[in-house]
């Protein structure tokens, strides 16, 4: 071969990889269409378990809160009780958030099945949150209850000058058999599969996902995901017990997928389960009990984007990990600091937090 041919070929090689990249990039979809889209603003400001910083989560105060602050979204967990109520609660059990353990002893280590929502209501569901935050406490909060999914429709629908979006997570759905199916009757019957009602069903259970999708294809869905059984497989199989890191944080930041590959693979599980985004943790700088897997890392975000999936991270509180996060690329932020992030996106709320509680009754 001539030295001007392979010159010429060389030439055409490069040329051909530079259309390829081309058209790849021209292919990758902005992540501010993949959200209009969706029908999902971006950044997205998620309030995790309502405005659960400054009131018990998961309680009518919560949820009021994070709606008068400009939440776009209440995020919940959905549970289901013993006669079919479909219930909000983070814990498999009820002992963290209520006083179970004295209303019914025999029973404070079983899970929210076992209970009709007559007993559940029966609950003190906000004085934990007085004793574990004595500076944040409110004598109201010793009044608040378990809240049923309709209850906190009535909630976002409260307010017609904002009504913030439900993002609603099928918890431990393998005890719930059906409850998919049970979630889009609710939303039916409520209106909010219509319209401009914003909804977002989420799960950490591929099974799950793909019911959601069978039930609901048209409402934007979310794939959550970790570093763990059920989820992405681990780099390392060392267990926290035998790392010799000092506390669960410091461990969860030394978790990787096995390698990009993995990652990958659970990224189009999504996509072949219907999501239009993941849910991935983040690794907190100061650490703390929601630092998790380090899941949103600049390349993660971009491959997450490649594959036309939003990203929405959990749980982030502090401005510094809002901008690290945000730098990596994520599209919205769960938090439990919804008045923070929403001052952090140039979105600070019309009333302080002490304003809005005693304006509705806290």
């Amino acid at each position: 071969m001539s030295a001007q041919w392979s010159k010429h070929l060389s030439q055409g090689i490069i040329a051909a990889w530079l259309l390829v990249g081309a058209e790849g990039m021209a292919r990758a979809e902005d992540p501010a269409v993949l959200a209009e889209r969706a029908g999902i603003p971006r950044p997205a400001v998620i309030a995790h378990r309502g405005a659960s910083f400054d009131a018990p989560e998961s309680t009518r105060a919560s949820y009021v809160l994070a709606r008068e602050l400009g939440a776009d979204y209440l995020e919940m967990d959905l549970q289901r009780t013993r006669d079919g109520v479909l219930i909000v609660m983070h814990d498999d059990t009820l002992q963290r958030t209520t006083d179970v353990a004295r209303k019914f002893p025999e029973r404070k280590d079983k899970p929210i099945s076992d209970f009709t929502l007559a007993e559940l209501k029966t609950l003190d569901a906000g004085s934990w949150f007085n004793q574990a935050y004595p500076a944040r406490a409110r004598d109201s909060y010793g009044k608040l209850h378990i809240l049923t999914l309709d209850q906190v429709i009535d909630i976002a629908e409260a307010n017609p000058a904002h009504r913030p979006g439900l993002y609603i997570e099928t918890k431990v759905p393998q005890q719930f058999p059906g409850i998919e199916r049970d979630l889009k009757h609710v939303l039916k019957a409520r209106g909010w599969l219509q319209g401009e009602h914003k909804v977002v069903l989420q799960t950490f259970d591929k099974d799950s996902l793909v019911l959601l999708n069978k039930e609901m294809p048209h409402v934007p869905k979310v794939l959550l995901l970790w570093v763990g059984a059920g989820s992405i497989e681990p780099q390392s199989s060392v267990a926290f017990a035998d790392s010799g890191e000092p506390d669960k944080a410091a461990w969860y930041a030394r978790q990787q997928p096995r390698d990009r590959a993995e990652f990958e693979r659970w990224l189009d599980i999504a996509k072949a389960g219907g999501a239009v985004a993941t849910g991935p943790s983040a690794a907190l700088t100061h650490g703390g009990e929601q630092s998790y897997m380090d899941l949103v890392q600049p390349w993660m975000n971009q491959l997450s984007h490649d594959k036309g999936l939003l990203v929405h991270v959990y749980t982030v509180d502090d401005p510094v990990d809002f901008q690290k996060v945000s730098d990596a690329g994520v599209d919205g932020i769960f938090t439990n600091r919804t008045a923070e992030l929403l001052k952090f996106y140039g979105r600070p709320a019309r009333s302080s937090i002490e304003q809005i509680l005693v304006r509705e009754g806290f």
